[in-house]
């Protein structure tokens, strides 16, 4: 693979970026360093990246990316996910190979996390 052309960092919108960024370090373990206001970077996540301050996001369903986190135990994750203050909107179904969820954030992103299999 050519190096100068994998996935490097990501970045995404939030509506409320103090929601998010508690709500990142709270299920899944992330790291956050702010530069200003609007704007902090995550680490520990994978994927470095950041999430910016906006007034609008966009959901799978209409077209945006999905970000897929991996989960070893996904009852573990989707517990996480609740309790942070993540909602499932697509309960936990099977694909070949694994499994997984959807939630939306409390920053108005979805995600999905997924697993090998359900533990």
């Amino acid at each position: 693979m050519n190096e100068s052309t994998k996935l490097n960092y990501v970045e995404f919108a939030s509506l409320n970026l103090a929601a998010s960024k508690t709500f990142f370090t709270s299920a899944f373990g992330w790291c956050f360093t702010d530069y200003g206001r609007d704007y902090s970077a995550f680490s520990n996540a994978g994927l470095d990246g950041g999430i910016f301050a906006a007034e609008q996001v966009t959901q799978a369903e209409s077209g945006a990316p999905l970000l897929v986190l991996y989960a070893p135990n996904i009852s573990d994750a989707q517990h996480n996910v609740e309790n942070a203050g993540g909602t499932i909107t697509k309960p936990l179904f099977d694909f070949p190979d694994g499994c997984r969820f959807h939630f939306v954030e409390p920053g108005g992103n979805e995600l999905a996390v997924w697993s090998e299999s359900a533990k």
